[in-house]
């Protein structure tokens, strides 16, 4: 009995080395190091092509019996900009895409570079320009970051502000959903949101937000230096921000459905404040 009791006791550390922490431990990093690898490539015509124009790009990867004007186009670019060209087969390209809609071609890119808030007010706040910032409070969805970037672009937005935490950041799909509008508008991406807001303040800024009751957006007055804060997808805008806007604004609706999606939301408030801000004075 003395001999069981003694096996019985040193046991659970013979078996410590196969508990299911290890295992799983490395499937979750094999998954982040996935997740880092593909955030190196963008793919689809449009995105490649902005990104080589920037001259983000390290090698370019085409479908090996790719035909036609546009990947005419890119192995050209490419060459204009000394960017290597490779032609692979469609499995390693969608490998690189995670089987995104990668059109036969994917690009393999120098890592986003996001600016600080005070990197961006002093590209784009000064004296002769008041800037229009949009604030993403916590969105989740790629294909809805990558819709609003290009509305952004449309609209002449001067830059976007994200948290560093629980939202989504510079991904392929965000920046295949741009078509390349990520290229050409600035990202801040900050720690503290409410910090952030706080700094625009005092750098003269008007903060507006999005909720069910407010101003008829028709009715905001959206010269001058602002800043739109978009909400989360489910959950909309934060309480703790909803504390530091200065006017709420809304979109009247008549429907069943008492709420539209974040980009849709988004695009129609950026081109009142586009159409207002054409105007000249």
């Amino acid at each position: 009995m003395k001999k069981q009791n003694k096996f019985e006791k040193k046991r659970p550390n013979q078996n410590k080395p196969l508990k299911h922490r290890g295992p799983q431990h490395a499937e979750k990093s094999t998954k982040e190091e996935t997740t880092e690898l593909s955030e190196n490539f963008v793919f689809g015509f449009h995105a490649v092509t902005e990104a080589l124009k920037q001259q983000r790009g390290n090698k370019l990867f085409l479908l090996e019996d790719g035909r036609g004007e546009k990947f005419e186009q890119l192995k050209e670019l490419a060459r204009e900009l000394s960017v290597p060209v490779k032609w692979v087969p469609k499995q390693k390209l969608e490998t690189m895409s995670d089987r995104g809609v990668h059109q036969g071609m994917v690009l393999a890119i120098t890592p986003y570079e996001y600016l600080s808030l005070d990197e961006l007010l002093a590209k784009t706040n000064t004296e002769d320009h008041a800037p229009f910032y949009l604030i993403l409070d916590n969105l989740e969805d790629p294909h809805n970051f990558g819709s609003i970037l290009r509305t952004a672009d449309a609209s002449g937005v001067d830059g976007v502000i994200i948290p560093k935490h629980r939202a989504v950041g510079i991904t392929p799909i965000v920046v295949k959903t741009s078509t390349g509008a990520v290229e050409h508008v600035p990202v801040a991406r900050v720690t503290n949101l409410a910090q952030s807001i706080k700094q625009l303040k005092e750098a003269g800024f008007w903060i507006f937000g999005t909720g069910m009751s407010g101003t008829n957006y028709q009715q905001w007055q959206a010269k001058g230096s602002i800043a739109l804060i978009i909400g989360n997808e489910g959950k909309g805008m934060s309480a703790g921000l909803q504390k530091e806007v200065d006017e709420l604004l809304t979109i009247p609706m008549v429907g069943h459905v008492q709420s539209l999606n974040a980009s849709v939301a988004a695009g129609l408030l950026m081109y009142e404040a586009f159409r207002q801000r054409s105007v000249t004075e």
